[in-house]
Order: C-alpha cells, then structure tokens, then sequence
C-alpha cells in the first residue's frame, strides 16, 4: 500500500465522523467511507515476481499497450512503446532495467487525454533515463486528463535495479518507454502488462 492511500483515507474517516456527529443523513456518511476505501484500493501496491533473464526489459507500469513502434530520434533509431493505465490499474511505477539513473527530469504541462499523441509532448511529465550498461532505456511518466501530480523518488547518479519502485502517477496516465532498436518485442498493441514483472522486449547480448 502506498502511504499517500493511508492520507486520503484518514481525511475522509475524519469528514465521515464529521458528518455523523453533526447527525448528518446516512447517504452522506456513507459517501466519504465509500471514497476512502476506493483510495486504499487504488493505492494498493502489490509484489511482482520480477524476471531474471538477460536483457530483459519489464513493464516500468500496468496498463494496455497502446502503440509499439520503431522511431528515429536524435540518438538513432529506437523501439518505443506506450502503455495506456485507466483509473483501475496499479498507479506504481517500477525501473525497467537496472542500471544508474543518468537523468530524472519533470517538466510542467498541459492535462490532456493521454490516449492522444500529441499529450506525450504536451502533457505534465517526468523523464527518467537509465544508464543499463550496453545501453540506455528511457521512460516518461505522463499526466493525464485525470491525472494531477506525478511522483518521483529516483534522482540522477542512483543505482536502481529491474522491478524496483521509482515511483507513481495518480489516477489515469501514461507511460513511453524507449529501448534500443535491435531490441526483440515481446508484446504487441492491445497487451495487457504489469509493472516489474511483464517483459516488454529482450535486448540481445553482445555478438549474438
């Protein structure tokens, strides 16, 4: 559970306590209990068994993936996935890969739907980039028309490994992930993952 979870949930104990003392009608009681415990679910934070293999590249979230394409970017050419997460999905993220944060970069922006293309430039957003050895693998975690404040616990220079919390997006977002180009693709659009523990794509191993 994460603790933000335990903080909505008290506030609305002590407005539902609030409203029973004043003899308040029992609806309305009721609602702010109701609103808690959907707070403790969404916030849940459930182990993942986290894949061993080499080169491996999980899941940094839970959602449907929503576009798997090859892109040139100003580095090269790239293997980007988007991974869409609806209100009812797990909100925690996790590294894909481990290896040294090289960059953890928020940038403020709009709140658009995240299922549109344009909210991946536009949108509020975190960069966080991962020095895995061989090579890079970035993810962004991107607001969404729900979604209010993005979470970040990783900074530049820390060591993370593969499937460890970096962090939380609240309520419906986004996450795009790029890997190396050469990457195999183990997913495909419409997949349902989970964070830490789905393997999007395998890298191969140097001179196979």
């Amino acid at each position: 559970m994460v603790r933000d979870g335990f903080f909505y949930a008290l506030g609305l104990g002590v407005v539902a306590a609030v409203l029973w003392y004043l003899k308040m009608p029992s609806v309305l009681v009721a609602l702010p209990i109701v609103l808690a415990a959907f707070f403790l679910w969404f916030f849940r934070d459930p182990n993942r068994k986290i894949p061993q293999g080499a080169g491996e590249i999980v899941s940094p979230a839970d959602g449907v993936v929503t576009e798997a394409e090859w892109i040139e970017t100003t580095s090269g050419s790239r293997l980007r996935l988007s991974i869409f997460l609806n209100v009812f999905d797990v909100h925690v993220n996790r590294s894909p890969v481990s290896g040294t944060v090289k960059l953890a970069e928020f940038r403020q922006g709009q709140f658009m739907n995240a299922m549109k293309p344009e909210s991946v430039l536009n949108n509020e957003q975190t960069l966080i980039v991962i020095d895995a050895g061989r090579y890079d693998v970035s993810f962004k975690q991107i607001a969404g028309l729900l979604a209010r404040r993005i979470v970040c616990t990783v900074k530049p220079g820390d060591r993370v490994e593969r499937g460890q919390r970096v962090g939380l997006i609240k309520f419906g977002s986004r996450v795009d992930v790029l890997m190396p180009a050469e990457a195999n693709l183990k997913v495909k659009t419409g997949s349902r993952v989970r964070g830490g523990s789905t393997v999007l794509a395998v890298v191969p191993e140097a001179g196979a």
